[in-house]
């Protein structure tokens, strides 16, 4: 069992009363899988009262075998528990312990709403008539229902304070075992003698209660029957200023009590779900007063803490309810509140001084294309050779060359790969450095961070990027791809402005260019403008500074044609360079291979080993001419923010480096009859796919009809889970299938066969 991080408290956020057998099943391989003991699973399947049969967890308990391919892990138990609505805790995913100190420091933002010294204070209101009675009925209503176990102390001992004084504090257990409806009914008939409810007060100590409702059988943590309320109290600034501060922070305060003391209690709604969420959100709320000024009592966070109970005594003062039901409503909409006015957003800027003072724009990373600390979009189709553009470009700022025509500035850069085996990522940038014909004495500027198999979502890779790049001083951050660390709904605007958002966090904190690639949308391509062509959400083509798209080019025979010979030319004329330097060959025979021939020919008739040297040059040149044929035709658009747009540059890749050819301009996008042969084979594609998924489907079926052993159907849920996918997914599948029908959150087969 890891001992760093403990599963069972996020099966709290897991009823098992919603899970399907296989659902439930899965909690009980995780848990084993994960070193936890028969009794952990038990436990918390005995929350399902209608489902829940002694010795059942042990008897299957005994079946699970982690045969290759079926083993569950506890990952499974973190996802259901994330659907649950459990989120890692802030500090590296610990969950504090009761005792726990508070670290606000380590927090990435600050908080500071209200400074301090502007802060006057609120008078208190007094009531006019104190009427104890009436005090506690206000005060327990406003907390409590009637069913609700709750606890009250009125005994108390005195305590020698450090400085002399004598402080009362609460003795004993108090009463734990009535409901507040009982009390409320006490009091109506005590004729406005407490006493004869509580007991005879001590008019020094005053009187306490705690702040949850309990389970009627103790008054400790274990005893929190409801994880509703946190107090907020402190001694560091005067009454007045605490009132202020409470209300110009809009905490949602059930009651608001004076203690007749040096502070007030507040009784914050916090609204858990259980003790694990009930501590994450008195974290963020203690850390939120802290910021602005509220020294907290962090023996405060305890959910059985003690609060000053209203309609009593202390010291010859009277303990009062100020206030209740303040501020917002309920703990989401003052979070979403504080989270809103915590934006870290600039000021507004008055542009008085606009035409005083020279603008400084950003340096030119590549020429024409983008700024430093700006972003780069590049699009493609899949296979289109994204990865070897993007590592030709990593390269070309590395050494301070040129990408497809246009000039980088040198500079570091952090080539983010999130697809490619590591050492295969090496050897293609060797090779990609070779066809270059450059020379690689700045390497070094290339970083490569390697994560295939280690990904995680954008908004979790964002901050441990930014920690690990915050040294390295990249003038680029390269992601290739983007698919691999996409989160959301990719067609979903909102769910992608997230997304790209993270973008912009990096290139603010790093000031790199952050250049990422993505593919293209489905269908064909020639009718879109170059900022339409990549998939998803129309933010995708809005948000970066720059957007450089790939379209692929149909290439005719007489056309594929001429670029091998092209090729096979230059292939010649790069061996009598090699072998005969002196040898001249005219630029009109440069593109002749029959004179091109005749010129290899002639500078090889008096090298020695002529023939053996021929004999391996024609086999090089044979391949050559292979390579050539399959080199695929490309045009380069941009859309550009910063610039001006550029002339588009039609390219081949020549594996694995792209080269411009301005033979290439006069090709039309998407020639009809190649785009119908195209659709045509990725017809046939699709169909042997759609094959491949309904096998998929019947073996997953079948599986699941084997697994329930009392006969039960098949869920929809629990296909979907069986194969891999989402809910959607697998509606869809069942959907298109000849073999199944849905009905009713249920598969079965189909009536039809």
């Amino acid at each position: 069992m890891d001992e760093q991080f403990d599963l069972r408290p996020l099966l709290e956020y897991i009823d098992p009363a919603t899970c399907s057998y296989t659902e439930w099943a899965q909690v009980g391989m995780a848990l084993k899988h994960e070193g936890y003991s028969v009794d952990d699973w038990d436990e918390w399947s005995q929350r399902d009262g209608a489902r829940y049969h002694p010795g059942e967890c042990e008897r299957k308990w005994g079946t699970f075998k982690e045969a290759a391919g079926s083993i569950v892990t506890g990952a499974t138990i973190t996802q259901m528990a994330k659907d649950g609505g459990w989120q890692p805790a802030s500090h590296d995913d610990e969950i504090l312990d009761w005792d726990s100190s508070l670290e606000v420091d380590d927090l990435d933002r600050g908080y500071r709403l209200i400074d301090t010294d502007y802060i006057k204070g609120t008078k208190l209101q007094k009531p006019k008539h104190w009427d104890p009675v009436d005090q506690i009925k206000r005060f327990v209503q406003a907390l409590y229902k009637p069913e609700d176990y709750i606890n009250y102390v009125t005994q108390a001992y005195p305590k020698e304070e450090k400085d002399g004084t004598t402080k009362w504090v609460p003795s004993g257990n108090g009463v734990y075992t009535r409901t507040a409806g009982d009390l409320l009914k006490a009091l109506d008939s005590c004729k406005g003698d407490i006493s004869l409810v509580f007991g005879d007060p001590n008019p020094q100590a005053g009187a306490w209660m705690r702040i949850n409702p309990l389970d009627g059988n103790g008054i400790k943590n274990v005893n929190v029957a409801k994880f509703e309320y946190a107090l907020v109290e402190s001694d560091s600034l005067e009454l007045e200023r605490q009132n202020e501060l409470f209300r110009k922070l809009k905490l949602p305060i059930a009651t608001l009590t004076y203690s007749a003391g040096k502070s007030l209690h507040a009784l914050v709604k916090i609204n858990a779900k259980n003790k694990y969420e009930y501590q994450e959100r008195v974290q963020y709320l203690y850390t939120v007063l802290n910021q602005n000024g509220i020294e907290i009592d962090t023996q405060d966070k305890n959910p059985s803490r003690l609060s000053r109970l209203p309609g009593f005594e202390r010291n010859g003062d009277k303990q009062f309810l100020v206030d209740s039901n303040i501020g917002l409503a309920d703990w989401t909409s003052w979070k979403d509140y504080i989270e809103d006015l915590n934006d870290n957003l600039p000021d507004i800027e008055n542009l008085n001084d606009l035409f005083d003072k020279p603008i400084h724009l950003a340096p030119e990373l590549i020429h024409g294309i983008l700024r430093l600390g700006h972003k780069m979009l590049f699009a493609a189709p899949s296979k289109a050779g994204k990865s070897f553009g993007l590592m030709q470009l990593a390269i070309a700022i590395a050494e301070g060359a040129q990408w497809n025509g246009f000039q980088c500035e040198q500079g570091r850069v952090l080539y983010v790969n999130l697809e490619i085996d590591p050492n295969s990522a090496k050897k293609r940038l060797i090779d990609i450095y070779q066809a270059m014909g450059i020379s690689h004495g700045n390497v070094n500027n290339i970083d490569m961070w390697n994560l295939r198999g280690k990904t995680t979502p954008m908004d979790k890779l964002t901050p441990k990027l930014i920690r690990r790049a915050q040294d390295g001083h990249y003038s680029a951050i390269i992601i290739d791809p983007i698919y691999k660390v996409l989160t959301g709904d990719e067609n979903s605007a909102s769910d992608m402005a997230k997304f790209v958002n993270q973008f912009d966090k990096i290139a603010t904190e790093l000031g790199s260019s952050v250049i990422y690639a993505h593919h293209f949308s489905k269908g064909a391509q020639g009718g879109k403008l170059s900022m339409e062509r990549s998939s998803g959400s129309g933010v995708f083509s809005r948000d970066p500074d720059s957007i450089l798209t790939a379209t692929p080019l149909p290439v005719d025979e007489n056309l594929r044609t001429t670029h091998v010979i092209d090729e096979e030319c230059r292939f010649i004329a790069g061996k009598i360079a090699k072998y005969n330097p002196d040898h001249q060959v005219p630029e009109a025979d440069m593109m002749n291979v029959r004179k091109m021939d005749d010129h290899l020919m002639s500078a090889f008739v008096d090298l020695p080993n002529k023939q053996p040297l021929l004999q391996r040059i024609a086999k090089e040149r044979q391949q050559v001419k292979e390579q050539a044929a399959l080199h695929t035709a490309w045009r380069l658009e941009g859309t550009l923010r910063e610039f001006p747009s550029f002339r588009p540059i039609s390219y081949w890749f020549k594996y694995p480096v792209y080269e411009v050819d301005h033979k290439l301009d006069t090709v039309m996008i998407e020639n009809p009859e190649s785009h119908a042969k195209w659709k045509k084979s990725m017809q046939d594609a699709n169909q042997s796919k759609n094959e491949k998924a309904q096998s998929e489907l019947e073996e997953a079926y079948q599986q699941l009809v084997d697994f329930h052993d009392d006969g039960a159907p098949v869920s929809i849920v629990e296909l979907a889970a069986n194969l891999g996918i989402t809910r959607q997914a697998a509606y869809k599948r069942v959907n298109k299938s000849k073999q199944f029908e849905y009905s009713s959150g249920q598969v079965i087969k189909s009536k039809q066969l």
